[in-house]
């Protein structure tokens, strides 16, 4: 089975911003204003510029909005501009509605690993949307109950493992250049309704909530936002998420897991549970001084910023959501360009894009790719590396279906763990190490690339928030738990298992039914016929005790001694 690796694993579909709404031919925007016209609402037909200000709504969010507004309830429409409206304050950011749906009941069908979920056929009152008060941090209000129509557009949720991988990491198809843009992939919250499955079999009626928040949109606010409702003890059944092109969220979560149809409790919890992170949900960033800042310290500008008169762009190489990588010529020399585009550009991608030149200057070793220089001035930031015309480990085991011999499996191996060694030494984590950001040069020596998502350890040694790629992901990573350079090995033990084996890893399962599963302990099949030492370093590097993984310098010295031994058995078969 051919799969296209981690796209959509650690990136969100391409955005195509500026669609208003325009869907094969078809303008939803046309639609909801008519009806809300036909309404008679007073803020529509009394205000001759609301045509122009609804456009202006559309524009500002990605086409899939207009695909998710029910046509029933386009009141909400009304509610959403509100809410962004708000969010334009920081002292009223974020701002969050809670409303009650519907309740629904739980069945089981004879089959105790099956659960039903109905509504009841009592219909709730519904009330005027646009009218209601919405709420910014530390304030509150009542809510008002609206009748509930079932968003079928959301990808299902489910764990059935015989389905097709494709049919959700196809949806998901980007090369993997926007870091920020993890943070608002459904698939960084997806998992969070199963842990509390359990649970839900204990009610016989279930309140289901809608919970809409809009603030300043930045890295990882989706894992901040579903973390939030998972403290209150919400699970989520859809979730709805949107950017809008000025640099804010409209996040609209469908939950469970509220006992009362009240919300009065609720909106005090959510309250409770924001003011835990206040300061968090208005932060903004100066894109200029972010940039400027990362960049200037120990080295001066002259060193790597590149004259962009005197780069040369060649062929397009892959392209991403936010972003394209180019090879290129650069004082006759072949180089990498990664070119993030200037019309997706905001202030968490451009403090993304200082982080990654920041380390980038402070490494320089034979298995790292080498940073050459960026250019950083606003609106043209690009980043130019050596170029690597071997292509990654990841295209070199599972496009061009090569199978490994035992040697070169393992100088691969040492390559990766002689540059994750370095990169430990100098208290910088990857946070994304794959096959993917794997590259070969002419010589096939390999060097670990793509920093977006790396980081500077921080002083206490640990970090929290959730990135990288799901099927190479440590479990502490995907609970959201502290860690720490040991995620890192925990990587590495799967990019083992895929030199060993050439496949994907988990490639039966979705990504998302590898997250849940790793965080129960699920680890791929040990590969037969393996080296039974390479088999026990692999077990270890994969140990769920982060404490109990070796470290990368104890994997380099195994790997070689281990190389040595099968270099002289084999010359002692050729000998004989």
């Amino acid at each position: 089975m051919d799969l296209v690796e981690g796209m959509g694993e650690s990136s969100s579909p391409p955005r195509s911003f500026g669609g208003g709404g325009c869907f094969s031919g078809y303008d939803v925007r046309n639609d909801v204003y008519n009806r809300l016209v036909e309404s008679g609402r007073e803020e529509v037909v009394s205000n001759p510029n609301f045509r122009e200000l609804l456009d202006a709504h559309f524009s500002r969010l990605p086409p899939s909005y207009g695909l998710d507004v029910n046509m029933d309830r386009v009141e909400d429409v009304l509610l959403h501009q509100k809410i962004l409206a708000l969010a334009k304050d920081p002292e009223k950011r974020p701002v969050y509605n809670i409303r009650f749906l519907e309740t629904a009941s739980t069945r089981t069908d004879g089959n105790d690993d099956q659960q039903s979920v109905s509504a009841l056929s009592t219909p709730r009152p519904s009330c005027n949307a646009a009218n209601e008060e919405v709420v910014p941090s530390q304030k509150r209000t009542r809510d008002c109950a609206i009748e509930f129509e079932p968003c079928y557009k959301l990808e299902d949720l489910n764990l059935d493992v015989r389905r097709n991988p494709r049919d959700m990491e196809g949806r998901y198809h980007t090369e993997n250049f926007c870091r920020r843009c993890l943070s608002k992939s459904l698939l960084a919250l997806a998992f969070l309704p199963f842990l509390c499955c359990s649970r839900r079999q204990e009610f016989s009626n279930i309140p289901i909530h809608e919970v809409i928040f809009s603030t300043i949109d930045k890295p990882k606010l989706l894992s901040q936002l579903s973390a939030l409702l998972s403290d209150i003890g919400l699970n989520i059944r859809e979730a709805h998420v949107f950017s809008t092109t000025d640099g804010y969220s409209l996040d609209v979560f469908v939950v469970d897991g509220w006992r009362a149809e009240d919300t009065d409790g609720l909106y005090e919890a959510m309250e409770t549970a924001v003011a835990k992170s206040e300061g968090s949900w208005s932060r903004s960033y100066n894109s200029h001084s972010a940039v400027e800042k990362a960049l200037s310290a120990e080295a001066k500008s002259g060193d790597w910023e590149i004259d962009r008169r005197l780069l040369k762009m060649g062929e397009r190489i892959a392209s991403g959501s936010c972003g394209d990588l180019y090879h290129g010529v650069y004082l006759s020399e072949d180089v990498a360009v990664k070119i993030l585009r200037s019309e997706h550009l905001n202030n968490a991608l451009e403090d993304e894009f200082s982080h990654e030149v920041a380390i980038l200057r402070e490494v320089r070793h034979k298995n790292v790719v080498r940073f050459i220089g960026a250019c950083t001035k606003p609106p043209h930031l690009c980043i130019v590396t050596e170029y690597m015309p071997g292509g990654s480990l990841y295209d070199f085991l599972h496009k061009n279906h090569n199978i490994l011999e035992l040697p070169q499996l393992l100088e691969f191996a040492i390559d990766v763990s002689m540059g994750m060694e370095y990169l430990h030494q100098n208290n910088i984590i990857h946070r994304d190490l794959k096959t993917a950001n794997l590259l070969m040069d002419t010589h096939n020596v390999v060097k670990v690339a793509d920093f977006g998502v790396a980081r500077f350890q921080n002083q206490e040694g640990v970090m929290t928030a959730e990135t990288g790629t799901y099927r190479w992901m440590a479990p502490e990573v995907i609970n959201h738990q502290p860690y720490n350079q040991k995620a890192d090995v925990f990587s590495f033990a799967i990019v083992l298992w895929e030199l060993v084996t050439a496949k994907v890893p988990y490639d039966s399962m979705t990504p998302l039914q590898a997250a849940l599963g790793v965080r129960q302990g699920l680890r791929p099949d040990l590969p037969k016929n393996a080296h039974p030492k390479l088999l026990e370093l692999m077990q270890r590097c994969w140990e769920a005790v982060p404490e109990k993984r070796p470290s990368f310098s104890e994997i380099t010295t195994e790997l070689k001694i281990l190389l040595q031994e099968v270099q002289k058995t084999s010359e002692v078969t050729n000998g004989s």
